[in-house]
C-alpha cells in the first residue's frame, strides 16, 4: 500500500485524540469475577505519541501511587481495517495478547482473549465520551464466553495543562 493510499484511510487517525499528556483517574475493582463492588481509586499520568504517520501510537502510563508503570502499543491493520492494542506492564515485561476492534459513532470497542489470575477470559476495552480534553477507557471481562460482562476498570483521562 502506498503512502497516498494510507492517507486516504481516515481510520488511521481514530486514535489521534489520545496524543499528548494526560492525568488519569483510575477506578479498579479490588476483586474481579466475584460480584464485588469494592473499588480502588487512584491517579496516574499518561503520555501518548504517534508513530508511522498516525497508524500507530505508544502510550506510557505512570502510576507512582500504586508503584507500577505500563505501556500500550496501538496499531491500525490496513488490511483488516481495525485497531489492535497490546499492553506491557513493568511487573513482567511481557507483551500481552492484543484486543482488536473498530470505532463507531459511540467510540471504540476492542475484544480479545486474556487471562485473569490464570482463568481464561474475554477482555473488552471500550473508549467512550471522547472529547478534545477528555476521554474514558473501561475494561470488561467475560468469564462465560460473552454471555455476561463485568466492568472491572475505568480510567477517566483529562488533558494535562501544557
Amino acid at each position: 500500500m502506498s503512502a497516498q493510499t494510507i492517507d486516504a484511510l481516515p481510520e488511521i487517525h481514530d486514535f489521534d485524540f489520545i496524543h499528548g499528556r494526560w492525568t488519569v483517574a483510575h477506578r479498579r475493582l479490588k476483586q474481579r469475577g466475584v460480584g464485588s463492588d469494592d473499588w480502588d481509586e487512584f491517579r496516574a499520568t499518561a503520555n501518548c505519541e504517534p508513530r508511522l504517520g498516525g497508524m500507530a501510537n505508544v502510550e506510557e502510563m505512570d502510576c507512582p501511587e500504586r508503584g507500577w508503570m505500563g505501556m500500550a502499543v496501538r496499531s491500525f491493520d490496513l488490511n483488516a481495517r481495525e485497531w489492535s492494542i497490546w499492553w506491557i506492564s513493568d511487573r513482567d515485561g511481557r507483551l500481552g495478547a492484543p484486543v482488536r476492534g473498530r470505532f463507531n459513532a459511540d467510540g471504540c470497542v476492542l475484544e480479545g482473549p486474556d487471562a485473569d489470575d490464570g482463568r481464561p477470559v474475554i477482555a473488552r476495552y471500550i473508549w467512550s465520551d471522547i472529547r478534545t480534553d477528555s476521554a474514558r477507557w473501561s475494561q470488561q471481562f467475560s468469564y462465560d464466553d460473552r454471555a455476561t460482562w463485568e466492568t472491572n476498570w475505568v480510567m477517566d483521562f483529562t488533558r494535562a495543562a501544557a
